[in-house]
């Protein structure tokens, strides 16, 4: 089943094209990681994915529907690049997964099924210790544990991150995408933009290349192998490959 289709997206805000003629699709299971230089429009197309933004040009599919029913119905989990956005947060981490369950809800009430979802969503993360803290006293790497949690609760169907460890430190980042990695062979499919060129390469199966257009799209060995790199981010940008500090 094709998860995500992107069809020719143009976008711009204003008179500043940000992308153009990107075309790309992500697989059941797969997954996609999206890389390119600061400024070269990953985080928007993440944006027109999600429904978040629309096209000027072109179309985006999610399940094969337009993207806002699919984020609306809980089949997508969203996990944004600015964890600082939970600071003065009074939620605990278990009340943060179980607004996860929202759309599940029936009548507005949590029943056994919803809070037995939160408790296994919460275990799966490996963050059942930190259930009942308060999310803004955890580090980022465990808020954005808890917000994965959430998706889990959801029983999204697709992961999407934007630069989810930005901020966190190198110990808590590799378990961070070791977790992603699982999640990911248990059929999530993940969809993750990220600047650390070496984790993409690491993780994924497939890589989308952007800088304003689209210059690979193909499995993760193709790339690497590949001029896509240096031809999106200039000349000798190839040891950006093997980045993991």
């Amino acid at each position: 089943m094709t998860v995500v289709e992107v069809e020719n997206a143009t976008f711009g805000y204003g008179d500043r094209p940000v992308l153009s003629g990107v075309s790309l699709t992500v697989e059941d299971g797969e997954f996609l990681g999206i890389v390119g230089p600061n400024g070269s429009g990953k985080s928007t197309l993440l944006e027109l994915v999600l429904g978040l933004r629309n096209p000027d040009e072109g179309s985006v599919r999610l399940f094969g529907e337009r993207p806002r029913k699919g984020r609306e119905n809980g089949r997508v989990g969203y996990v944004a690049q600015n964890v600082t956005a939970v600071s003065g947060m009074p939620a605990t981490v278990r009340e943060v997964v179980a607004a996860g369950r929202a759309p599940h809800l029936g009548f507005g009430f949590a029943g056994e099924r919803d809070r037995s979802a939160v408790e296994r969503a919460v275990e799966t993360v490996g963050i059942t210790d930190l259930a009942d803290r308060r999310i803004d006293r955890l580090s980022g790497g465990q808020q954005q544990r808890a917000f994965i949690a959430r998706a889990l609760a959801a029983a999204a169907d697709v992961l999407v991150l934007d630069e989810p460890t930005v901020g966190v430190d190198a110990e808590s980042r590799a378990s961070f995408y070791g977790l992603l990695r699982d999640l990911n062979r248990d059929g999530l499919t993940v969809v993750l933009v990220e600047h650390d060129i070496g984790v993409v390469t690491e993780h994924a199966d497939r890589i989308a290349c952007v800088n304003r257009k689209l210059y690979f799209h193909g499995d993760a060995d193709e790339f690497d192998a590949g001029d896509a790199l240096a031809d999106a981010y200039g000349a000798n940008q190839r040891q950006l490959h093997h980045d993991h500090d």
